[in-house]
């Protein structure tokens, strides 16, 4: 396993929906610099309440701040609302490394 240091960026979207976040995943999976930069991990599903949870893993805080600048426009076309990210230092990523 692979241990990594980074920041784990968790993000609640009251009223969003999984036909949102797919449009949002397309977009963002098919722009000519994803992945992003840093970028460790990523998940996502609905949180219970009838929105939607991201938890993302960066390398640094920078690296998200750079992703959120370039995926912006797909999240606006996407229709999804505007959230607030909380963002935390992660002591640990474990990460499993691809099978050779």
């Amino acid at each position: 396993m692979e241990l990594k240091k980074g920041v784990v960026v968790t993000l609640e979207i009251p009223g969003g929906t999984q036909e949102q976040y797919e449009r949002t995943t397309q977009l963002i999976q098919g722009a000519e610099w994803f992945p992003p930069e840093g970028f460790i991990a990523h998940s996502a599903g609905p949180d219970g309440t009838g929105g939607w949870r991201i938890v993302d893993f960066f390398e640094t805080r920078a690296h998200f701040e750079a992703f959120v600048a370039k995926a912006m426009p797909f999240f606006q076309e996407a229709g999804m609302p505007s959230v607030i990210p909380q963002i935390q230092d992660a002591v640990n990523v474990v990460v499993r490394p691809e099978p050779k």
